[in-house]
């Protein structure tokens, strides 16, 4: 990230407060010497909260927010307030180009409607998508996308995701040729809908872009490692988001209650510590916090409402990786080759 750019933080939002917030920009700042923030909300006592941090204040400056944008708060009420929330006016500040990239814990519907309004789609995309990483078993995490911004996508919509998640993919996971699949109830041709075929024909023709289109994926193989990236809309991903996320807490409520049945148990978990610990932390969402709004003409990353202090820290170095590498610019180029092969 170049030395001039700053990262705005609605340090406002999230279920955590604002204590969790500052930490979490404490610590991004404690691994990244470099970075500097533009912290939006309560000046009295996001000043308050500083006297704890001194590191990170020397690294930033407050901008006041009177106001802040609640978890119930419906998107049409949020814009009416863009001016005078915490999260509109870090939405407004990346407009202004006083922010290379926003940070929110807060209202998701709110973020994404107030952040389309204010940044505009870029040029050649119909929709922006809510792109995050997943865990996975192969060497990277997982890129997938739309996570819920659009309930339902034409297949036109599906070539453009598909194109964004690999540039995100090239950029965070640091991947030459990322494999992209569609998210389909069946592997074979003739399985989905129209539009998931004929998003799949489009793709699978597109061989000049830097990626590899291995076709369909079922839900059951998401966490395999088969793919880098899985490209849907946003009813089935929201869906299958929340689906992973129950099942990691299942297995981990399972094994807590496993654990705890008997001695013999006892001495099993003890025995067994270090795997289990691997398990918890690569199932932490904490340690995969930070999705990203792809299509816009600037860098919004939504971080988990309930993230604590290293959840929080992580969607900060996502965005500031997403800075470094200009992301923006990839995704314009790759829809510019499939612009210039289409006409």
């Amino acid at each position: 990230m170049a030395e001039d750019s700053w990262i705005a933080i609605d340090a406002m939002g999230g279920d955590e407060g604002l204590a969790v917030m500052l930490a979490g920009v404490a610590l991004a700042r404690r691994r990244n010497p470099g970075m500097r923030f533009l912290l939006v909300g309560d000046e009295t006592a996001i000043q308050a909260g500083l006297q704890s941090h001194p590191n990170l204040s020397a690294a930033s400056e407050v901008v006041h927010a009177p106001e802040l944008v609640g978890s119930s708060d419906k998107p049409s009420q949020a814009i009416r307030r863009a001016r005078t929330t915490s999260m509109g006016i870090a939405i407004d500040l990346v407009k202004k180009g006083r922010a290379a990239a926003a940070v929110s814990s807060g209202n998701t519907g709110a973020l994404m409607a107030m952040a389309k309004l204010a940044l505009r789609t870029m040029p050649g995309i119909d929709r922006p998508a809510l792109a995050a990483l997943l865990p996975s078993l192969g060497e990277t995490d997982l890129v997938m996308l739309d996570l819920g911004a659009n309930a339902e996508c034409d297949a036109r919509n599906l070539v453009q995701f598909a194109v964004m998640g690999a540039a995100y993919a090239r950029t965070v996971l640091d991947l030459e040729s990322p494999r992209v699949a569609l998210l389909n109830i069946g592997t074979e041709d003739l399985k989905g809908t129209d539009s998931v075929r004929d998003a799949a024909a489009a793709i699978r023709a597109s061989t000049h872009l830097p990626m590899t289109f291995t076709g369909y994926i079922e839900g059951d193989r998401l966490s395999r490692g088969d793919v880098d990236v899985v490209v849907c809309d946003g009813f089935s991903g929201n869906i299958a988001l929340k689906t992973a996320e129950g099942t990691a807490r299942f297995v981990a409520d399972l094994l807590k209650r496993a654990f705890r049945s008997s001695v013999r148990s006892k001495v099993g978990f003890l025995i067994s510590k270090p795997a289990t610990d691997l398990l918890r932390h690569h199932l932490d969402p904490n340690n995969h916090n930070g999705a990203i709004f792809l299509g816009l003409n600037g860098l919004v990353v939504k971080s988990h409402g309930g993230a604590n202090a290293i959840g929080v820290s992580n969607a900060i170095e996502v965005a500031a990786k997403l800075v470094r590498n200009n992301l923006t610019h990839r995704i314009a180029h790759d829809l510019a080759a499939i612009e210039a092969k289409a006409a």
